[in-house]
């Protein structure tokens, strides 16, 4: 038996799942297709620029910044929202702003490229 904590539409539930095998993962059903791979997070950069990753998987809620503006560290650049709750994105180092690949209301992964900073 093992506790786990399901998210249903924003509402956690604490659930109890007992294993065929303990600690193995149910086998999938061989008429189930397999579930399509999710596209690889944008996290190239190029030499001399920083990125920027998302710290967790939401919502861009506002961004702060444009492309050419120089900020210095920790200067709010972006404003991520999940579960109801904001995540602020700050500067990790002064610098200027290279590029976004996001835009406001999109809908990000953990460790997707949100800002490219340049030194």
């Amino acid at each position: 038996m093992r506790k786990l904590k399901v998210t249903v539409e924003g509402t956690p539930y604490h659930v109890t799942v007992e294993l065929a095998k303990e600690e193995t993962a149910l086998p999938s059903s061989p008429s189930a297709p397999p579930s399509p791979a999710a596209p690889p997070a944008e996290t190239a950069s190029s030499p001399g620029s920083i990125p920027i990753p998302s710290p967790l998987a939401g919502k861009i809620v506002s961004i702060e910044v444009k492309p050419g503006q120089t900020v210095k560290k920790n200067d709010q650049l972006m404003i991520l929202e999940a579960m109801k709750m904001n995540t602020y994105v700050f500067a990790p180092q002064d610098g200027t702003i290279a590029g976004i690949p996001v835009t406001e209301g999109d809908s990000v992964e953990e460790g997707q490229l949100l800002i490219r900073m340049g030194e």
